[in-house]
């Protein structure tokens, strides 16, 4: 009796149409890109590294060389070379959810969403704007957009107590964020590297890029706004309603925090504030970051009097839930490997360029937006993209009339609207691995505001490109 049902369960499976796995479409997207590189004419663009030792791309040095076709091994190799890419920003992401994961075990998280609850009751509505304006600040100002990942571990089980879903405590982080980020007005990694390679000042346009943020924030905030009032009124309008890839553990009986839980919160604060003056100050990337989380989860243990071996276990379940997200880094790095190793990747850049090298002025800004936005699909990296496009862009920009500072604001938008859209934002990708959230019922759930964004950003190049934003 078993084995028909098993059979029978099988046969349902088999014919049942699903979306597939975010690795499966990776994998094809790199199949795609190899058979590209038989296709596709190999070229190169030379390269310097200039005085701030970034390698920089020489525009009008493009030139064809001998094809480079990958072959079948090349397509599984890349994986490990795409891994091994990513390494430093993969086990960021693990010691950084290790010691979040430290975080929840020291039982903090549950007694501050306790408090929250409690001292927010009938107010919980504007949780969402002031946490989201926070975000959109950290990326805006600091270029925070990995290091905000942990908070849903935080903001998850705090908005589904309310009376929301994972979907808005998701939004909350990943939105907020990514708004700020994409207009931001004084990121280091990806205003400060663009305008560097442009030779305009540093931090310069100030004001526009404020007034850009502002409008980018408002609407992203009214978008999780109305449909966390809605899923609020009526619990069957969730996006995750009913779905069993959906299970959020809360308490029935919420604590209040105790002075352990404060001292724990005080050592976050503490984290957080040293980490916002070692971004700016010490100019801190991933290793300095990771060791500051680690120290973090350390203390944290032992204030939560947790024995080395505990807090061990539980730095290893804060790892354990980011697997997925994590891996993804390296399997979208793989694209990028195939590209390059195929000598196509300055093809394909070149090609994007040359497309828009005979427009108006005002097309060729919108161009130049389109091709950034492109492009961000295959280098999702912002200080990457800039370094690989704006030697180009810069000069592309002078020879048709666009502002180089338009053309920095053309690269800032194209970089940031797809980060939390595209299956090859990693950090993305480990934020909705956190969260529990499949990645096709958020991508069904964010499109629309997606394309606003999207319309938003040409329509900022545009204003731009008409006033001589410089």
């Amino acid at each position: 009796m078993g084995d028909k049902k098993t059979v029978s369960n099988l046969k349902e499976r088999k014919w049942k149409f699903g979306i597939p796995h975010v690795y499966v479409i990776l994998f094809m997207v790199i199949i795609l890109a190899t058979i590209a590189t038989y296709i596709v004419p190999a070229g190169e663009y030379d390269r310097i590294v200039n005085d701030d030792g970034r390698t920089i791309v020489v525009d009008g040095t493009y030139q064809v060389v001998d094809s480079s076709p990958s072959g079948f091994m090349q397509i599984f190799q890349s994986l490990h070379k795409g891994m091994t890419n990513s390494a430093g920003i993969i086990f960021y992401i693990f010691i950084v959810g290790g010691a979040f994961g430290i975080l929840q075990t020291t039982g903090a998280i549950t007694g501050a969403v306790g408090s929250i609850s409690t001292k927010m009751k009938g107010r919980e509505y504007w949780l969402i704007p002031i946490l989201m304006t926070f975000f959109a600040l950290s990326g805006a100002m600091l270029g925070l957009a990995e290091e905000t990942i942990p908070y849903i571990t935080i903001l998850v089980p705090l908005m589904v107590l309310i009376g929301y879903d994972s979907m808005v405590g998701a939004a909350i982080v990943l939105l907020g964020t990514s708004a700020g980020f994409t207009a931001a007005f004084m990121n280091p990694f990806t205003v400060g590297v663009a305008q560097g390679i442009a030779e305009v000042p540093l931090f310069s346009g100030l004001l526009f890029r404020i007034i850009v943020w502002a409008i980018f924030l408002s609407i992203s905030i009214w978008y999780v706004m109305r449909y966390a009032k809605k899923v609020k009124a009526d619990p069957t309008k969730s996006s995750l309603y009913g779905s069993p890839d959906q299970e959020i553990v809360v308490p029935s009986e919420m604590k209040s925090m105790t002075t352990g839980h404060k001292l724990i919160f005080l050592v976050l604060i503490a984290t957080l504030v040293t980490l916002a003056f070692g971004v700016i100050k010490l100019d801190w990337y991933l290793s300095e970051i990771s060791g500051l989380f680690l120290i973090m989860g350390i203390i944290m243990g032992l204030l939560a009097k947790m024995n080395f071996s505990e807090i061990a276990e539980s730095f290893i379940e804060g790892c354990r839930v980011l697997v997925m997200g994590a891996l993804v880094v390296g399997i979208a790095n793989a694209i990028l490997v195939v590209l390059q190793d195929g000598l196509i990747m300055d093809t394909i850049l070149h090609g994007l360029a040359s497309s828009i090298d005979t427009m108006p002025g005002g097309l060729a800004a919108v161009g130049m937006y389109i091709v950034q936005c492109m492009l961000n699909f295959i280098v999702p990296s912002g200080s990457g993209q800039a370094a690989l496009t704006m030697p180009i862009m810069a000069p592309l920009a002078d020879l048709v009339g666009v502002t180089r500072q338009t053309a920095v604001l053309a690269f800032q938008f194209g970089d940031g609207i797809s980060n939390i859209f595209s299956p090859t934002s990693g950090y993305f990708m480990a934020g909705l691995a956190l969260a529990k959230i499949p990645w096709i019922k958020w991508v069904k759930w964010i499109l629309p505001l997606i394309l606003i964004h999207y319309t938003l950003g040409a329509l900022f190049v545009t204003v731009a490109h008409l006033i001589g934003y410089s």
